[in-house]
C-alpha cells in the first residue's frame, strides 16, 4: 500500500521559534521536496502576511508535480487569500475538541459544524481540493469527531486528517483511533506533534491502523517539541513496514535534511536518527571490528541508503581494527606493534579530555613511525587593527619554504581578516575552509580557545586545531596546520 506524504516544513516547520524563511529559501525547499517525491507540500498560511502570500505564489508558479496547499481556517477571508495564491488545495483546519470549541472559539459544536460545512462548500465551489484537518482531534469526543468527518464527506471533502495537536497519543491509542475511522470513504491522514517524543511512533501506528497519508516536517522541526520527523518516518516505512511504501527517493533524504538545517538555522542534534552526524559513526572497538567485517552487525541500514557515509571516530573507545582502517584511509601502513603503540597514545590523549583529530592522529603516527615532516609554512607574526569605525585589517608574516612573506587582508572580523591575509597567497589556492568551530576550554576572560577547522583540497579533507588564549592566533595556527597537512603528500 502506498502512503502519501504531506510535508509541512514550510508551514508548521516554520513555526519553530526563531525561524523565518525568505520567499527564495521557501522556494528552494519546495523544489527539493518535489524533486525527492513528496506528494503534497503545505507551502504556508496565506492569511499570515503579504510576504507569506508572495512565497506561496512563487511556489505555485513552478508547476511542481506535488500538490500545493495552504493552511486555512474555515473562514471566507482565509479561503479567498488561498485562491489568490493559486494553490491546488487547502488544509482546512477545524477545531473539534470541547476545549478548543468552548474556550478558544467561544462557540458551540452546532455552530462549529455549520462553519465547517459552509467552508467546505465555499472551497469546492471555487475548485479547490480540500483536506479537512480536525485540530486537537486526539482530545475530541469520538462521536462528535466522526460527525464532523461524515458531514465533511457529504459536502465533498477530499481527505480528512486527525491532528494530535499537543502530542498526547501513544502508539496504542493512535492505532485504536485510526482503526475506528476505517468506515470513512476518503483517505485518512495523520498529523502528529512530538511533545512526548512519540510523534514518529504514533504516526507509524496510525499507518497500521489505517491512515494512508502522513504529515511530516524535515528534521522534525516545528513549534514546541516539533512534528513528525520526515526522515525517520520514511526510512522506517521503507525498512520496517515493508507492506507499505512511499514515492520518496530515500537516497536524497540527507541532502534535504542538510538544506533545511542550513536555511532555517535549526541544526541537527548529533545523535538524531538517520541524519545526525553520529548516526553512522563508530568509535567502540567491538563495533568497528564488526562493521569492517560485515556492516549489518551494528548498522540496521547502510549509510548509502540515505545518501551518507559511515565514519570511524578516533577516541579512547576505538579498537585496533577501526584505527587501522582509518590509518589506511590516511595512506599510512603500520605493523601490529606500531598499531598498538599508536592506539595506546590515542587513548592517553583522549583520557586527558582531548578530542583526537586527524591531525593528532597523523602526528602520533609520524612519531611512532619516526617520520619527521618539515612543515612548508610557518607563522611568524600576525597583527590586527580593528575598531568601531575601522574595517578589521590583518597583516601576517609567514615563512614559506624558507622565504619570509608579509601580506595583509581585510574581513568582516579580525579572524576573517587574518585568514584572508593568508589565503590570498598562491600556495593557498584551491583550499577551501569547510568547517570552523570554537570552544573555550578553560574558564575566565583568559580562557584558552580551542579552534577546530576542516579544510578541503580536491577530494582530500583534513581537520586541524589551534589552542591559544588568543582566538586569532589559534585560528591562524589551525589554518596553517591544516594547509601543511594538505600539502604534505603533494609532489613539487
Amino acid at each position: 500500500m502506498n502512503i502519501k506524504v504531506l510535508d509541512t516544513t514550510l508551514r508548521d516547520g516554520e513555526q519553530t521559534p526563531g525561524v523565518s524563511l525568505t520567499p527564495q529559501e521557501k522556494l528552494r525547499i519546495a523544489n527539493k521536496l518535489d524533486e525527492i517525491g513528496v506528494d503534497f507540500i503545505e507551502a504556508g498560511s496565506a492569511i499570515t502576511s503579504e510576504g507569506e502570500r508572495d512565497s506561496i505564489k512563487e511556489i505555485t508558479k513552478q508547476g511542481l508535480n506535488a500538490e500545493i496547499l495552504s493552511f486555512s481556517r474555515p473562514l471566507t477571508v482565509d479561503i479567498d487569500y488561498c485562491l489568490d495564491c493559486d494553490v491546488d488545495a487547502v488544509n482546512l483546519v477545524v477545531p473539534t475538541s470541547e476545549l478548543h470549541i468552548a474556550d478558544k472559539l467561544k462557540t458551540t459544536k452546532e455552530k462549529l459544524l455549520e462553519l465547517s460545512n459552509n467552508a467546505i462548500d465555499y472551497c469546492k465551489d471555487h475548485g479547490l481540493i480540500v483536506e479537512l484537518s480536525a485540530e486537537d482531534a486526539s482530545r475530541s469526543d469520538l462521536d462528535f469527531l466522526k460527525l464532523v468527518y461524515s458531514n465533511a464527506i457529504e459536502h465533498g471533502v477530499d481527505r480528512i486528517c486527525v491532528c494530535d495537536t499537543v502530542g498526547i497519543l501513544t502508539p496504542d491509542s493512535s492505532y485504536d483511533l485510526f482503526s475506528s475511522l476505517k468506515e470513512f470513504s476518503v483517505p485518512v491522514a495523520c498529523h502528529c506533534h512530538n511533545d512526548f517524543g512519540l510523534a514518529v511512533a504514533n504516526t507509524l501506528s496510525a499507518i497500521k491502523g489505517g491512515a494512508s497519508e502522513i504529515h511530516t516536517t524535515i528534521n522534525g522541526i516545528g513549534e514546541r517539541a516539533g512534528n513528525t520527523s520526515f526522515e525517520e518516518c520514511i526510512v522506517s516505512i521503507d525498512r520496517l513496514f515493508t507492506q507499505f511504501s512511499t514515492k520518496v527517493h530515500i537516497n536524497e533524504i540527507y541532502d534535504v535534511s542538510k538544506l533545511v538545517a542550513r536555511l532555517t538555522g535549526v541544526y541537527i542534534q548529533p545523535n538524531k536518527a538517520i541524519v545526525g552526524e553520529n548516526a553512522f559513526a563508530h568509535e567502540s572497538g567491538i563495533h568497528s571490528d564488526g562493521i569492517i567485517k560485515n556492516s549489518a552487525t551494528y548498522e540496521p541500514i547502510t549509510p548509502e541508503l540515505v545518501g551518507r557515509k559511515r565514519k570511524f571516530v578516533i577516541g579512547k573507545h576505538m579498537g585496533t581494527h577501526g584505527l587501522n582502517n582509518r590509518l589506511k584511509e590516511l595512506g599510512l601502513d603500520v605493523n601490529q606493534d606500531q598499531l598498538h603503540q599508536i592506539c595506546d597514545n590515542i587513548k592517553l590523549l583522549a583520557d586527558n579530555g582531548k578530542t583526537v583529530t586527524d591531525v593528532d592522529l597523523q602526528v602520533i603516527a609520524d612519531n611512532v613511525l619516526e617520520i619527521n615532516h618539515e612543515d612548508r609554512i610557518k607563522l611568524d607574526e600576525v597583527t590586527i587593527v580593528s575598531g568601531n569605525k575601522v574595517m578589521p585589517t590583518a597583516s601576517v608574516k609567514i615563512t614559506i619554504d624558507d622565504d619570509q612573506i608579509l601580506n595583509a587582508g581585510v574581513g568582516l572580523g579580525p579572524v576573517d581578516a587574518a585568514i584572508n591575509a593568508i589565503k590570498s597567497l598562491d600556495i593557498f589556492k584551491d583550499i577551501d575552509l569547510i568547517e570552523y568551530h570554537v570552544d573555550a576550554i578553560t574558564g575566565g576572560t583568559d580562557a584558552f580557545i580551542d579552534v577546530i577547522i576542516k579544510l578541503q583540497k580536491g577530494d582530500k579533507v583534513v581537520s586541524a586545531r589551534g589552542t591559544e588564549p588568543d582566538i586569532i592566533n589559534a585560528s591562524v595556527k589551525a589554518y596553517i596546520a591544516g594547509v601543511n597537512r594538505l600539502l604534505r603528500d603533494e609532489v613539487f
